[in-house]
């Protein structure tokens, strides 16, 4: 399978391929993006006692920060085992006024101007008819509220995405690596003035895109980087369907080697994404 049929493949049936891989997100990714939320929610102004709309959700990245904030919290997402992991994470942590609804993030079924703050991270960046997304986040969220919106920025500074890559052409010589034309749904909004134009585009006025925030992965041996890579999204588990266990282990090798290669004296690498994060008021 090429990089472009399992991008195609990812979005047929995205509700099952998301499904799939819940469990891995709730454990290796999910609890890594909490600071990175916390800080773009405070830029987004959520307060305690907001009503706080959080789409295309996951496993509750963003939804769960807001909810430890102290805000209303309504978690969303098309993944019904993405919102069964998050409703099990505010039973544990006894979080107050937050629930999970499996829902499309083209079709919100919530009133107009249902919420003060309405947000996404790393969730409608990737969806196939973003515009429409956007104009639904914009038409629940009240006059005067925000919305929020979290993704990648240029895949070359994805380091997480290249390491993979590299291990993968390492084993498999052929390999094409992610195709850009067009590119990913993941990097839709890589370019950060196609992020404001779309937030303009959806309704939404004095939009900000702040393009000095990273994401950051802190790992200590290439198997983390498989788990986290494989976990993040259904396409590189697509990717590497078809490879044998003596390739995959070669793989991770590769991984592991890149990884030490760039750990500091405690064995721990950090690796980055450069980042778009798109604020506008309605």
């Amino acid at each position: 399978m090429t990089a472009r049929e399992a991008t195609e493949s990812a979005h047929v049936a995205a509700p099952e391929a998301w499904d799939h891989i819940a469990a891995a997100y709730d454990t290796f990714v999910a609890p890594g993006e909490a600071e990175l939320a916390t800080e773009a929610l405070h830029l987004a102004g959520l307060r305690s006692g907001d009503r706080f709309l959080d789409v295309a959700a996951g496993t509750g990245g963003l939804s769960l920060p807001a909810a430890r904030l102290g805000a209303r919290v309504t978690a969303t997402d098309w993944s019904p085992k993405m919102i069964e992991r998050f409703q099990a994470r505010v039973r544990e942590e006894r979080l107050a006024h937050a629930e999970g609804r499996v829902m499309n993030c083209h079709a919100l079924e919530f009133d107009d101007e249902s919420f003060d703050v309405t947000g996404s991270q790393f969730g409608v960046m990737l969806v196939p008819d973003q515009p429409r997304a956007l104009r639904e986040m914009a038409r629940v969220t009240r006059p005067g509220g925000r919305v929020l919106l979290i993704a990648y920025g240029c895949p070359a500074r994805f380091e997480a995405l290249q390491f993979f890559i590299a291990a993968l052409q390492a084993v498999m010589p052929g390999f094409e690596g992610l195709p850009d034309d067009p590119p990913p749904l993941e990097f839709q909004l890589a370019d950060p003035p196609l992020m404001h134009h779309r937030l303009g585009d959806a309704g939404l006025k004095n939009v900000t895109v702040y393009t000095d925030h990273r994401e950051r992965l802190e790992l200590r041996s290439g198997q983390a980087l498989w788990d986290w890579c494989l976990a993040s999204n259904p396409i590189p588990g697509m990717l590497v369907t078809e490879l044998t266990e003596e390739q995959r282990a070669s793989v991770r090798q590769r991984l592991d080697e890149m990884i030490r290669a760039r750990s500091q004296g405690d064995g721990m690498a950090v690796l980055t994404a450069r980042l778009n994060i798109g604020i506008g008021t309605k």
